[in-house]
């Protein structure tokens, strides 16, 4: 980012920032969706539909009747997660509904598909309440291996999350509570060791209390981070033990008695007096934060402000404010921290192993595993993370998430690390060359 500013104006950053979304407007309608369904099986001559249809499927519909778990050898189940969502706060705009939401939840399937192997399908759903999202994805277990709720507002998210870890059969995780948090804490493991703080003394005050907050604050705490060193800050105030009007917030008032050692009280700028750290996942800026609060900070600080479209503050903003490494949620900037780092080796490894849930260490072995091989290619201040174009990220979590979840008893399947990288390797692999070939093709014609 030096080298930006030496050559670019604030203005002319600012252009660039807004690039995307005037290209998107194009390509969007260019395309008319993101996603089709396309064959994997071979179709030799029109004789092959007796096999794939009547009379020959009849054979494998009563296997399946005999053996439920033979649906993962005869169909595409074990490799198909639902993207779910009703669009109630999707990115940074809101609730803005499932239609609106679709494009999102299309770019979230090209993803999976690209980056893990993974045949993800879009369904924004009309859902008025977190009762009707659980009926619907508990419906929908039959076809899917996995489900990935999206962009559900507060607290709606928190307990169709936690309802459905305890009551489906397969896999359901919230990309953003366990996504962003697997990513940051691996951002953060390297930013602490950039500046040569520990990770379990870090003082760290964070911005919003959302649900990517929420869970960033108690994934940090298994992961050694003392979490009476950490300070949360809402729209009313910093959380702390005792404030009147958490009684009715039960996900809240949890986080209140577990942080704020100090017991402080005050406006969000008291979060970042002297903190070693900033975790900012609130409203989209770039005002929100003040510069004035990362003035504040200690020596050396680290800032994650991670709001999209619009991170709180301009990365070049923070470090005039003086601090030393910043990252966003946007991989235009240096320093990405997204979940798109996460999720589709999370759920390659989790597939591959047929676990029946994701774990918070599931995802904390996700972490380490990213933070890890950062450090093997020449992690510095502004390279914390490997990036989506390093496609030895996704295989290599897909192992660390595997291993973890054979180690926890959560697999039906187990695969040594050798087998588990080779099988994550292949399918990716194939995605990647099954896309290349059709734009090579003209299948996907290029704009």
């Amino acid at each position: 980012m030096s080298d930006c500013r030496t050559m670019l104006t604030k203005e002319e950053l600012v252009a660039r920032a807004e690039k995307p979304a005037e290209e998107s407007m194009k390509l969007h309608p260019y395309y008319r969706g993101k996603i089709e369904v396309v064959p994997k099986c071979c179709i030799r001559n029109i004789d092959d539909f007796a096999i794939w249809y009547t009379p020959g499927v009849a054979a494998p519909c009563k296997a399946i009747h005999k053996d439920p778990q033979q649906v993962y050898e005869m169909c595409s189940k074990g490799n198909m997660v639902a993207v779910v969502s009703d669009g109630s706060r999707v990115l940074g705009l809101g609730d803005i509904g499932p239609a609106a939401g679709l494009p999102v939840m299309e770019g979230k399937a090209i993803l999976f598909k690209y980056l893990g192997g993974v045949d993800a399908f879009p369904l924004c759903i009309n859902a008025d309440t977190a009762e009707d999202i659980i009926d619907f994805v508990l419906r929908i277990q039959p076809t899917f291996g996995g489900i990935n709720l999206e962009d559900i507002e507060k607290p709606k998210c928190f307990e169709v999350l936690d309802t459905l870890r305890e009551k489906a059969e397969i896999p359901v995780w919230h990309d953003d509570q366990q996504g962003t948090a697997a990513v940051t804490l691996a951002g953060l493991i390297n930013a602490a060791k950039i500046v040569g703080k520990p990770m379990d003394k870090l003082k760290i005050g964070m911005l919003g209390v959302g649900a990517s907050n929420q869970r960033i604050a108690i994934m940090l705490a298994k992961a050694g981070v003392d979490p009476s060193l950490c300070y949360m800050a809402d729209s009313v105030g910093l959380l702390y033990k005792g404030r009147p009007d958490l009684k009715d917030d039960r996900w809240k008032a949890h986080l209140a008695d577990i942080t704020n050692g100090e017991k402080r009280q005050g406006g969000p700028e008291v979060a970042f007096d002297g903190a070693d750290v900033m975790i900012a996942l609130s409203k989209p800026g770039p005002t929100t934060v003040k510069p004035a609060w990362i003035r504040s900070m200690a020596k050396d600080a680290i800032v994650f402000v991670c709001a999209n479209p619009v991170p709180e503050i301009w990365p070049w903003e923070a470090k005039e404010a003086g601090a030393r490494i910043v990252a966003t949620g946007r991989s235009d900037f240096p320093n990405q921290v997204n979940n798109s780092l996460g999720f589709p080796g999370i759920f390659r490894g989790t597939l591959d192993v047929m676990a029946t849930t994701i774990t918070d260490e599931m995802c904390i072995e996700a972490a380490r595993a990213l933070a890890t091989l950062a450090e093997e290619d020449g992690m510095h201040e502004e390279r914390l993370l490997p990036t989506m174009d390093d496609w030895k990220v996704f295989p290599r979590e897909a192992v660390a998430v595997g291993q973890k979840a054979i180690e926890q008893g959560v697999a039906q399947r187990k695969l040594t690390p050798t087998e588990a990288y080779e099988i994550a390797e292949t399918t990716i692999c194939r995605a990647r060359s099954e896309m290349d070939m059709r734009q090579k093709e003209g299948f996907i014609k290029l704009p």
